[in-house]
């Protein structure tokens, strides 16, 4: 309980007409509130109220004093006020329990004041005065007087607080005290958009749940009751704790029971509400409400500190390594185009005669590509490497980091020696090529022509060999072996008209060997092989015509099995398919004649299937005689018979239906002899410019502004273009956006900063470990941090513990990384 019954005492003053009986505690927490609005009628305007004290502080006021008309609403029930008592003992237990400790009784457990100077150091990080350790009520007052004189150092009034009361375990008092601690350090120092404390928190709410169906935050009272609006904080910030679309707005105690199992387990907010209370209470505990979701905003805030270190941090490596890749590149380019510069130049000076007019044909025309295609690169790379460095030195200057100094032997001048080096090459080299050429074209002539035929005959012969080692006849129709056999005899009066060809290039190749030629070692192998090739192609064709002819007769013998097949199988399929329908047919008898007039028929039928079964056999075996022909000479028939679709599948397995057919037919029958009835059937079956707003904003997605269109996102475009467009001409010059992006860049690239950035992400620690790099930056800057971090040697230093101070200033040159 909050407090002992009243007794006989009466409303007056500010608290008539007020509707709440004598003795209930609401009344005894609105007298003590009304006394103490008496008591601060002097005081400034804006007075956050609580059950037994008001409180007068810097901060931004919470609530406002109403007419003694309206204060009875703002009164606590006797569930409102035990909510409130719940939440505060959890809230407190959320920071004593960082030092070990805890509470079970608020008015109880805080009156020697100990655990309140406790709490008081935990949440605010400072040391108060040594407590007394007496039990005396003395000892006790004056620990709770040095609590109260902190919260008041803290530019807190407490009006109608005193020691005596929370020493005492007047639970209005405490509870009192502790909403003002809660104002002071959980709320106060809350700003969103310029508006702070309760305001300032209602608007972060609003802000993260706009984006959710079913969910609209306008106070800290019923707009909670569904339990909606704590599953779409935690939803905004941690999606993957839950999953939003599966709660039910009609199910309020699931979805609060659900929100303050996921803060408790995976955000380290302890539960300081019940579900069935705020279900259950028309207008739940708005201080007990405030405070949970304080929680959340802190618990949440902190990470976004984290992340806006990280993204700090971030940006100055992106930087850093963006330097470092035009200085790699730079190198890179420079050793490329001295190495292009070091094999050229060899080449230029070369003057070597060759053999062959094709060889100086090749070297005039290497060097005509070096001209046209080869050298032009370079010159644009000369250019761009001079432009590069210029870039690099200036972007280093402007980013507050030491110059570059290119390796030995690749500055820009040594470049420029070499280049002056290759020009001086280039002199003389074509006249002396065009002056080889002439004298070695008349040398060539006869072995040029050589050369032409041999290149036409080989070009037909392309592709001959794999031609006639085919066996698309072996998969191939009657009626497509005769279009090969007519192909074939086509290409044979071919081959016969490139006879004489191959005659010419033999008796050139003679006439070479005969004037000693250089090169004749090579003429006779390619004469050679062409000659050669020529006596397979002929072996190959003839191969060919017999394998054609042989087939085709196979294959004609297979057609006239196939068409026997048919003509046969034709009408013993028909046979079978009436015979089932007789077998089938339902049979209408009234006595034993008519059944045994059935019975003669049926035995008469039956006489008939060893015939029927051995024209099954002969047509079957027709059918075998052609696969065994096709199998024994390596022919792929096609799986259909091209003269019937009746199968030797199909013909069996009619042949199975009216075999059975035949024997129920017949049980049927003589059942019927046994048993005549009227009606007697047979047994059931089987059945360069300026950019555009819409442009210049996607410059500004990509470079990772948050610019999106939404409410947020436009107001950040709209502020960035009244700088990049002060006159509102809805265009942005690009010079206006290079001067924009300096200004974003320098305003954050210090290495002090980017220390203290560290240290955010560190704990506060003077090292940070590889762990903590990981975790918090994404994989590739958190490796390049490690791998260039020096090991920390202070004394705190722990096993693993890297100095981001001396990377952070060795990365604008303050100290060698």
């Amino acid at each position: 309980m909050l407090s002992a019954p009243l007794g006989s005492a009466k409303p007056t003053g500010l608290l008539q007409g007020c509707s709440t009986a004598p003795g209930d505690p609401a009344v005894l927490l609105g007298v003590s509130t009304a006394v103490s609005v008496l008591i601060s009628s002097h005081s400034p305007p804006s007075i956050p109220c609580y059950a037994g004290s008001c409180f007068l502080g810097p901060f931004p006021p919470l609530c406002n004093p109403l007419p003694p008309s309206t204060l009875c609403s703002l009164m606590p029930t006797p569930s409102s006020a035990v909510s409130s008592l719940q939440t505060f003992t959890a809230w407190c237990n959320s920071h004593l329990r960082k030092a070990g400790t805890q509470i079970e009784n608020i008015d109880e457990d805080f009156r020697d004041g100990l655990k309140l100077m406790l709490l008081l150091e935990v949440i605010s990080g400072e040391r108060l005065p040594k407590p007394e350790r007496g039990k005396m009520r003395v000892h006790k007052i004056n620990n709770v007087n040095k609590a109260l004189d902190f919260i008041a150092s803290k530019g807190v009034k407490l009006v109608s607080i005193g020691a005596e009361e929370i020493v005492d375990g007047n639970a209005k008092m405490t509870l009192g005290m502790i909403w003002t601690i809660i104002l002071r350090f959980a709320i106060q120092d809350i700003s969103v958009e310029e508006t702070s404390a309760k305001e300032g928190l209602l608007l972060w709410c609003q802000r993260k749940t706009a984006p959710y169906k079913n969910v609209n935050v306008q106070n800290f009272h019923i707009s909670w009751k569904d339990g909606l609006a704590f599953n779409a904080l935690i939803h905004r910030h941690r999606p993957e704790l839950i999953e939003y679309d599966k709660l039910r707005k009609d199910d309020p105690v699931t979805n609060l029971n659900n929100a303050f199992e996921v803060a408790e387990k995976y955000l380290d907010i302890p539960k300081m509400l019940d579900a069935e209370d705020i279900v259950n209470t028309a207008r739940p505990d708005e201080k007990a409400i405030m405070t949970y979701v304080s929680s959340f905003y802190h618990a949440f805030s902190g990470a976004q500190k984290a992340e806006t270190a990280a993204n700090r941090i971030c940006k100055v490596l992106a930087v850093n390594q963006e330097n470092e890749h035009l200085m790699e590149d730079y190198e890179k380019l420079a050793s490329d185009l001295l190495e292009w510069i070091r094999r050229t130049i060899p080449w230029l000076e070369d003057r070597s005669p060759q053999k062959t007019i094709q060889e100086m044909q090749q070297k005039l025309e290497d060097f005509r590509d070096y001209r046209r295609v080869h050298k032009p690169p370079k010159v644009q790379e000369k250019c761009q490497l001079e432009i590069n460095f210029n870039t690099l030195q200036t972007k280093l200057r402007l980013s507050n980091r030491p110059a570059f100094m290119p390796s030995e032997g690749r500055m820009v001048s040594d470049i420029n020696t070499g280049w002056q080096q290759v020009e001086q090459a280039e002199k003389g080299y074509e006249e002396w090529l065009l002056n080889e050429i002439r004298r070695l074209e008349r040398l060539d002539h006869l072995a040029e022509k050589f050369r032409q035929k041999a290149s036409i005959h080989e070009a037909w012969t392309e592709g001959k060999e794999a031609m006639l080692k085919q066996k698309d006849y072996e998969t191939a129709t009657l009626s497509d072996i005769k279009a090969l056999i007519r192909k074939h005899e086509a290409f044979e009066s071919d081959l016969a008209a490139h006879q004489d060809r191959v005659e010419q290039i033999a008796a050139i190749a003679q006439e070479l060997n005969e004037l000693d030629y250089y090169d004749s070692p090579s003429v006779n192998a390619r004469c050679q092989k062409i000659c050669d090739q020529w006596d397979v192609l002929g072996s190959l064709t003839h191969s060919r015509r017999e394998a054609l002819e042989k087939t085709e007769k196979q294959l004609e013998t297979i057609d006239e099995l196939h068409l026997e097949y048919a003509k046969r199988a034709a009408p013993f399929n028909n046979w079978m398919e009436s015979a089932m329908e007789d077998l089938q047919d339902m049979f209408i008898v009234h006595t034993i004649e008519e059944i045994e007039g059935l019975i003669a028929a049926h035995d008469q039928f039956k006489a008939t299937l060893p015939d029927a079964d051995r024209e099954r056999e002969a047509i079957l075996g027709i059918q075998r005689e052609a696969q065994r022909i096709a199998e024994l000479h390596g022919i792929k028939l096609s799986a259909n018979n091209p003269y019937t679709s009746v199968t030797p599948q199909v013909i069996n397995s009619k042949w199975e239906r009216v075999s059975a057919a035949a024997g129920r037919r017949g049980g049927g029958l003589l059942w019927g002899v046994g048993d005549p009835l009227p009606n007697i059937g047979t047994p059931p079956q089987d059945h360069c410019g300026a950019l555009g707003p819409e442009e210049f904003k996607a410059c500004l997605i990509s470079l990772g502004y948050d610019v999106e269109n939404d409410r947020q996102g436009d107001a950040e475009f709209n502020r960035i273009m009244s700088l990049v467009d002060p006159n509102g001409s809805g265009s942005v010059t690009f010079q206006a956006f290079i001067d924009f992006m300096s200004r974003e860049t320098t305003d954050t690239d210090t290495a002090d900063q980017v220390i203290a950035s560290f240290k955010v992400l560190a704990g506060d620690k003077n090292y940070i470990t590889a762990e903590e790099l990981r975790r918090e930056l994404p994989p590739e800057q958190a490796e390049y941090c490690i791998a260039r971090m020096a090991p920390y040697r202070g004394p705190d230093a722990t096993p693993g513990a890297l100095d981001y101070k001396s990377f952070s200033t060795a990365l604008y040159g303050e100290s060698d990384l």
